[in-house]
């Protein structure tokens, strides 16, 4: 009787049981699709506008729920065999992995439904703001889907209370603000809808409105009334640190390896700090400005008016290719509701789903008199902050992703990719000649890169309980040169997301290292251009495993994994 030998026999078996990766993106189509259902308030963010009458279920079963699907298709993922399977398939493994590695650690791991009161007020917040954003639909059909949202709340705040069993102090504070301080966006911003409602549709729309304000206000007031008896902020520790860092974020580096380069990075940017000429430029001053605005409109108009100069230059020297679907970056004032963990603003890009190309910069409230850092650097000049959040940026960096054709690259949205490259381009265009030497606009560069290096400190040293959250705050202040308000709200942030601090420098540090990398294997046909088109073309992917794509290369990744 004919046998096959034993080496041939393993080698048949192998084939025979490795998987389909068509199996892979079946699984993860299936999640996106399950996700989105489940969590409509960010659907509604990400531009699929489905669900634009619903809130996310809180209820404890509900959430118990959710977390036994994602440990379920974890296991289903674990079990698949990639024996054979090419290079992007892989990889594609990987990235797919991390990515519910991330809801399942920011989930069950982290436990906000049961610790964190700004979970519930977000949820109702951003269910109005997501509605705000874009002209996607008519007023009237916007107004209606939030009048069913705001109907919702107050049950929504109640099942919060419910779930609160060990309410964090410092998350409750932050709660409290946001909920005391963000009527604005319902009575204000929410009402610029409500111009073509009918008389009925109008008086329920109020109702909803009132009765929802009221029972965020009733919300802060019962977690004001608990404040004293709640326990205070706790870090995660270090073996959960380096796992969200490793298995999470893919970095080949741990918490030690992270919290040095920030301190190097630190060092360094004080030094050049001090090698200006006037080591006063790194400061913004709006008195050096040749012209201060007005009022709050026209401010916004000269910001958003210097993003021009950025892109004319980035186009005269071939620095980056803008794709002709990039659409309008516009900057528009920050809702007071997100000032307490967002006192500079933040970005908000196209939507993973978005029809609209457009883009979005929240910013503060105008004061030509202000002690914020953003505000004093938006009068003086703008440019710095302009090209991080818009163009060579955020926007432009996030557009390219979003057209990305494979859906698992599509959606991963790696924040030290995404804050690395915004921040590796605002040294790249005052290195490649927009700004004049030791000018403000060079001086905030520096001072833009060493508060980030401070971040680093910050985000490590809380999360692995080295630090207290007052060490961190004079941290800040001391070695970013932060004033206290700037650096009170960075370190609650830090405090809230945890390693999105560490996010600028880490993958700025990255792309500097691909970058010189590149720049060897090109020999006499390098252009930088042509280094940063193939880099953001891959979308918002771990730096580790672009390394492997660019050239080839996984060992940051095995770092990483192993």
């Amino acid at each position: 009787m004919f046998r096959l030998p034993l080496a041939a026999l393993i080698a048949l078996l192998s084939l025979q049981a490795a998987a389909d990766p068509a199996q892979l993106r079946k699984i993860a189509h299936d999640y996106y699709q399950w996700r989105d259902t489940a969590y409509p308030v960010a659907t509604s963010g990400a531009g699929d506008h489905r669900f634009d009458t619903r809130l996310t279920d809180y209820k404890m079963s509900e959430v118990l729920l959710r977390r036994q699907h994602l440990s379920d298709m974890l296991k289903e993922l674990d079990a698949l065999d990639t024996s054979g399977w090419s290079k992007d398939d892989r990889v594609d493994r990987i990235l797919f992995q991390s990515q519910l590695a991330g809801a399942d650690f920011f989930g069950r791991k982290l436990d906000p439904e049961s610790s964190d009161p700004q979970l519930y007020v977000n949820e109702c917040t951003n269910s109005i703001f997501s509605l705000l954003q874009k002209e996607y639909a008519p007023h009237r059909a916007r107004a209606l889907a939030a009048t069913v949202r705001l109907e919702r709340m107050p049950a929504l705040l109640r099942t919060g209370r419910t779930n609160l069993t060990r309410p964090v102090k410092l998350y409750a504070t932050l709660a409290i603000q946001a909920a005391r301080g963000g009527d604005d966006l319902y009575t204000a911003s929410l009402m610029t809808l409500a111009d073509d409602l009918s008389p009925s549709e109008r008086t329920r729309l109020v109702k909803a409105r009132d009765s929802a304000i009221k029972s965020l206000h009733e919300y802060a007031d019962w977690l004001d009334a608990g404040l004293t008896k709640m326990p205070d902020w706790q870090p995660m520790g270090e073996a959960s640190y380096n796992y969200l860092l490793k298995q999470v974020l893919l970095l080949p580096f741990d918490s030690h390896d992270v919290a040095h380069l920030g301190e190097v990075e630190l060092a360094r940017y004080r030094a050049l700090e001090a090698l200006l000429k006037d080591p006063r430029m790194a400061s913004p001053d709006p008195t050096r400005a040749q012209h201060v605005p007005k009022d709050q409109a026209e401010f916004l108009a000269a910001y958003e008016s210097r993003l021009t100069e950025i892109v004319e230059f980035l186009r005269a020297n071939r620095l980056v290719t803008i794709p002709p679907y990039v659409g309008l970056f516009q900057i528009r004032q920050l809702p007071e509701a997100f000032k307490p963990t967002a006192p500079g603003g933040f970005m908000n890009p196209p939507g993973l789903y978005d029809k609209d190309p457009g883009g979005f910069f929240f910013i503060p409230t105008y004061n030509p008199l202000s002690g914020n850092f953003y505000i004093r650097a938006a009068i003086e000049d703008p440019r710095p902050i302009l090209g991080h959040e818009g163009i060579p940026g955020h926007f432009l960096q996030i557009s390219i992703a979003n057209h990305l054709e494979n859906e698992i690259r599509r959606q991963h949205g790696d924040t030290v990719f995404a804050e690395g490259w915004a921040l590796y381009g605002e040294e790249m265009l005052a290195r490649e000649g927009l700004y004049p030497r030791d000018s403000a606009a060079e001086g905030q560069v520096l001072r833009l890169s060493r508060y980030r290096a401070a971040r680093i400190g910050v985000d490590v040293n809380l999360h692995t309980g080295r630090w207290s959250f007052e060490q961190a705050v004079q941290y800040f202040m001391e070695g970013g040169g932060l004033d206290r308000e700037a650096a009170e709200g960075e370190a609650a942030g830090a405090a809230s997301s945890p390693s999105q601090k560490i996010s600028y420098i880490t993958g700025k540090w990255q792309i500097m290292r691909l970058l010189g990398r590149y720049r060897d294997s090109e020999g006499a046909g390098f252009r930088l251009g042509a280094f940063h088109d193939k880099l953001i073309s891959y979308g918002t992917l771990p730096l580790s495993v672009v390394e492997w794509l660019m050239f080839d290369d996984e060992s940051s990744v095995r770092q990483a994994l192993k």
